[in-house]
């Protein structure tokens, strides 16, 4: 596998990761209980476990638009608010797809507010995207300095 392929493989798992335990702890911070998982397997009627792959797979695929698309190569200097605004493109792209589908397929009932859920959901997208963001600049940074390093036979 090429490095960019590793890269985006493990800056999606990663930052699905971070981003499904922040969903997970937020309803003990007062927000609605948000599991995506849960939401793709009942919208879909399929079992849970596939829901858990979907949301992995999904973050992965986001990984590799951040990699490919050198998102990490523009005007934004600070890594972080790179991922930020990147998960806040991912969000709106999430909310267009969701709302899409709920013509197409019946949707599972929320809960909670609506506001409190998308602003949770919000937060978890920035998350991701800080992480995912995160994730692959150190990679690049350690890519880098491995070519820049003098090989033994250069010493």
């Amino acid at each position: 596998m090429t490095n960019k392929i590793q890269t985006s493989i493990i800056a999606g798992l990663v930052g699905t990761a971070v981003m499904t335990i922040v969903m997970m702890i937020a309803p003990l911070m007062g927000m609605p209980k948000m599991s995506p998982p849960e939401m793709l397997s009942a919208m879909l009627g399929l079992p849970l476990f596939v829901g858990w792959v979907m949301h992995f797979m999904i973050g992965i695929i986001f990984a590799f638009v951040y990699t490919y698309l050198n998102v990490s190569t523009g005007r934004v200097e600070n890594v972080y608010l790179k991922g930020a605004m990147f998960g806040a493109v991912i969000f709106a792209m999430a909310q267009i797809m969701m709302a899409i589908m709920g013509k197409i397929i019946t949707m599972p009932a929320m809960d909670g507010s609506i506001i409190l859920s998308m602003t949770g959901s919000l937060i978890g997208h920035i998350i991701f995207g800080m992480t995912v963001s995160k994730t692959v600049e150190n990679n690049h940074i350690k890519e880098n300095s491995e070519k820049v390093k003098p090989s033994n036979n250069e010493l």
